[in-house]
Order: structure tokens, then sequence, then C-alpha cells
């Protein structure tokens, strides 16, 4: 039976996890939603102050991804009923823009009686995004280590290990990816290509075994850190001195401003303190106000359900949860 209205629940994502450039992602405990369904007139509704200023017509990222998945299926095209919330801050680097086209690809493929596999999902996505690490996390859950070639996406899933968690550290502005793109360059020496295809594999081999000590040496990175560094004040010192205030590993997240570190959950609270303080403090000390949250990986990738007359609408929700500092 074909559905009349869904919810999406997507998990934010953190991307690169240091070396691993456009292909390591991790989803986090931190969540957008989106609920659909078809209608006779495009309506597009937002709640929550991080919405403000997104488009409420047709030129929506969600109602225009959702065509391209009926598009796909060999549908026509729908008008579209769409409510938005979401607790993931927006071009943070927490992969804000990936949840919003997963939750709108998952959305309208449930709508349609899911003509379309995961896999097929996760091509559009990967096509949209011109990388696959993000999506590929907020679509899968887990830690996904994957590749775009420009014409197929593939990906491996990890299960995140129970002792994980992560801080992130929030600056109070913005960074687009674009810009954050703008300051790389376009080639690069062999040694550092080297130097990130050997901690890029070593990181998914920690991962894989469960060895979180190896975190601190394999979240090194030399391709795309060190030239952004100049964009997030506090950056370099954070990604020098975070391993000796608690962290397992530090790195940007995704394109930034945002800071995440890796934690032993089992390292104690006074630890975690100290590593919080640590990153509040030297973001400060630039003049830089950042908000810190401990998430956990998220081993579950975006979900849908079928909403029925009694659930809550994304409006209570979202007064409810009240408004997300960022």
């Amino acid at each position: 039976m074909i559905p009349q209205r869904v919810r999406v629940q997507v998990p934010a994502s953190t991307a690169n996890l240091g070396p691993g450039f456009d292909a390591l992602g991790m989803a986090l405990e931190l969540y957008g939603w989106i609920d659909m369904s078809i209608a006779e007139k495009t309506v597009v509704t937002l709640y929550g102050e991080q919405m403000k200023g997104l488009p409420t017509d047709k030129s929506n990222l969600v109602y225009q991804v959702a065509q391209l998945v009926f598009e796909a299926a060999g549908e026509p095209a729908h008008e579209l009923d769409i409510a938005m919330y979401s607790d993931i801050p927006l071009t943070r680097g927490l992969g804000s823009s990936a949840s919003a086209i997963v939750g709108a690809l998952v959305g309208a493929n449930a709508l349609i009686g899911g003509k379309l596999s995961g896999y097929e999902l996760f091509q559009i996505a990967s096509r949209l995004e011109k990388h696959p690490d993000n999506v590929g996390a907020s679509l899968f859950g887990g830690i996904v280590a994957a590749f775009w070639d420009g014409e197929r996406a593939e990906h491996i899933r990890l299960e995140p290990d129970d002792r994980l968690e992560a801080l992130v550290a929030i600056p109070s502005f913005q960074l687009s990816t674009e810009k954050a793109r703008h300051a790389l360059p376009q080639q690069v020496s062999m040694s550092d290509a080297v130097f990130n295809l050997s901690h890029a594999s070593l990181l998914v081999a920690a991962f894989a075994t469960g060895n979180l000590p190896m975190i601190s040496q394999a979240m090194k990175d030399a391709l795309h850190q060190p030239y952004r560094a100049a964009l997030v004040p506090g950056m370099e010192t954070i990604l020098r001195e975070a391993t000796e205030h608690g962290a397992l590993g530090i790195a940007l997240s995704g394109a930034g401003p945002t800071m995440l570190a890796l934690v032993d959950g089992s390292s104690g609270q006074a630890s975690k303190e100290k590593l919080e303080r640590f990153l509040v403090e030297t973001f400060r000390a630039e003049g830089v106000q950042a908000d810190t949250m401990w998430l956990k990986p998220s081993p579950q990738g975006a979900a849908v359900s079928v909403l029925r007359e009694t659930d809550l609408s994304l409006e209570l929700i979202s007064q409810g949860k009240g408004e997300v500092r960022a």
C-alpha cells in the first residue's frame, strides 16, 4: 500500500574525518525531519529559526530532489506538500544540505512505493553533491567509506565502535562549502598524496578493528585542512593541541567551520570537560563564540515512517525541542 504522507528522519553527518577527503563520512545523532505528501498544489512549510530564509516554493531543494526521484522511477512530476524542521546547523560542516537531499530522496521514494533501491538513491545523492561521504553517512548510517568517480558511487559501511563519542565545537559564523573549496589547490605533491592515502587507510583500519588509540595518528591530513585553516580562526591551534586535551583525534568537520573531536566515551567526565573548555577557549581567544554538542555516531541512516492522524506535527515538535543554538 502506497502511503499518503510520510516522515523522514535524517541524521547529520561529518565528512572527511581528517585524511578521508570526499571519501569518509560518519552519521551523527543530530537530526532533520521532512514530512511529505503528494498534493494538488505545492506548499513548503518551514519550522524553526534555522530554516528561515530557505525557499518555500518550487525552488526549494527538497522539492527539486523529489522530482528527480519521480523522473528516475518513470513517474510523472508531482505537486508536493512539504514540511521541514531540523536541528542540524546550516552551513557549519555537519551535512545540512546532504540531509535535505537524502530526506527528499527517501521521502519521495516512499510516496511511490519504494520503486528505487537504496543503491539507486545513493547514485542520485552522490551525483548531486559531487562527493559521497555526507550523503552516504546520512543515507546508510554509521561510518561510510565511499568513492564517486563522476559516473557511479560505491560504499562500504562500518559499524561505529560503542565507545566512540563526538564533541563538536560550532563557531558562530557560517562557511559555505564553495568558499572552503576555493581555498584548496588544484594540484598537490606526491608526498602529500601518499601521506593522506596512508593515513586514511590507517583510519579505516582503526575504525574497523576498534583500535581507538590509533585514531590520533590516523586523523592527520595534508590535503585540505592546512589550506582551510586561515578560514577558521583557532583551527591551527586546535588541530595541533586537541589530543593533548583528551581527544582521540580532531578534524575540521566537512568544509567547516565546525571542529569535530572523537573521544573515548569511557575517558571520564573530567577529561571531557577539559577538552570542551580547550575548544571553547581557543575559539574565544580568536574572538569567536562557539557552542558545543556531545553527540554519538548514529548507527541508523535515514528512516521513513507513515504518518497517522495522531502523530505530532513538525510545528509541535519544533516548539517542544526549542531553538538550537549555533
